[in-house]
């Protein structure tokens, strides 16, 4: 009897230092990763509004905003450069625990990146998401065979990060909960870069790439199922000539499919943006500017059927945390 609670004891600790090994070494970011990995965190069935994209979504979208503004539970869950093929693997991993009245999918990424495999960003959509089916099928689209063992599993990629640990590597246990918890995706800039205006009259409607199309309508169909509106945007940034051509064809597509698409590049003057001020670089948002834009979306969102004023419920109190959090960290941040 001993013998068996000491092989016990010693299997707890060695499960115990094995998990504590991974939440310390696992790589965080807040440009998907973290987006990811909190999104489990979250009240089961809470998110009113989920945002999904890229980094023009978790950059631009003030989910503190949108909670003091319109009671509008909202979270960010994007990642850089993230392609169509990997967000419909993440509305797969959204519905297992959440589900949304709205959907709100940014298409910047389909826009300016046309390739079947793209890596530069890619570890940022794969490390935050839970070991499972639906992560394996993801990655069986996303990743060439020859190079799946430089992100997968995911310990053997980040195994070796003794060197550069900081701070911020001990702060997510599963004793942090409500840290986590109060994240909703919003990662701000705080720098401001002069950028010019675009103007741009470009008619042509076409640049979607074959596997981004074929995705397009994948996530169409599925939220469809879901019962869940889905709202096309693109979010403001500088575009060029290239991407309004995909936008149109998004247009096209969204009026064959009965969907909104709103390119809120055609918006700069109604949002009210300052091309001096409110940019962090000519493809983001900085801080002011995505509260101008965040703003001017959520009155858009405040129109919908589905809208529902949340502040003062029982069970939203993360996201009075979250924009008290945001508040915060612009405050300290900006001195």
């Amino acid at each position: 009897m001993k013998k068996n609670i000491l092989r016990i004891g010693f299997i707890i600790i060695l499960l115990f230092t094995l998990y504590l090994l991974s939440a310390v070494l696992k790589v965080k970011s807040p440009h998907g990763i973290d987006q990811a990995n909190c999104f489990y965190w979250q009240p089961e069935n809470s998110i009113d509004v989920v945002m999904m994209g890229s980094s023009h979504v978790h950059c631009n979208i003030n989910t503190g905003l949108l909670w003091e503004e319109y009671g509008i539970p909202a979270y960010d869950y994007s990642g850089a450069e993230q392609p169509l093929w990997m967000t419909y693997y993440y509305l797969k991993e959204l519905y297992k625990y959440q589900h949304p009245g709205v959907v709100v999918l940014d298409l910047f990424a389909p826009a300016r990146f046309k390739e079947d495999y793209q890596y530069t960003w890619i570890s940022e959509n794969i490390y935050g998401m839970r070991f499972s089916l639906n992560k394996l099928k993801m990655l069986s689209v996303s990743i060439e065979a020859d190079k799946l063992p430089d992100y997968f599993p995911s310990f053997m990629t980040y195994h070796n990060r003794y060197d550069s640990l900081s701070e911020n590597d001990f702060e997510r246990f599963f004793w942090d909960e409500k840290h986590m918890e109060n994240f909703k995706g919003y990662t701000p800039y705080l720098n401001t870069e002069v950028q010019v205006r675009p103007y741009i009259q470009e008619k042509e409607a076409n640049g979607l790439s074959r596997k981004s199309l074929n995705y397009l309508m994948k996530i169409i169909k599925y939220t469809k199922k879901q019962n869940s509106t889905l709202i096309l945007i693109a979010a403001p940034y500088i575009a060029t000539n290239e991407d309004t051509q995909v936008y149109n064809q998004v247009k096209e597509i969204a009026k064959e499919q009965n969907l909104t698409f709103i390119n809120f590049n055609e918006c700069y003057d109604e949002i009210k943006l300052d091309f001096e001020k409110d940019f962090n670089d000519d493809s983001h948002l900085n801080y002011w500017g995505s509260c101008k834009f965040t703003k001017y979306l959520g009155e858009y969102l405040s129109t919908l059927p589905e809208y529902s004023d949340r502040r003062g419920s029982e069970g939203y109190e993360s996201w009075d945390e979250n924009a008290l959090a945001i508040k915060n960290y612009v405050k300290t941040s900006s001195k």
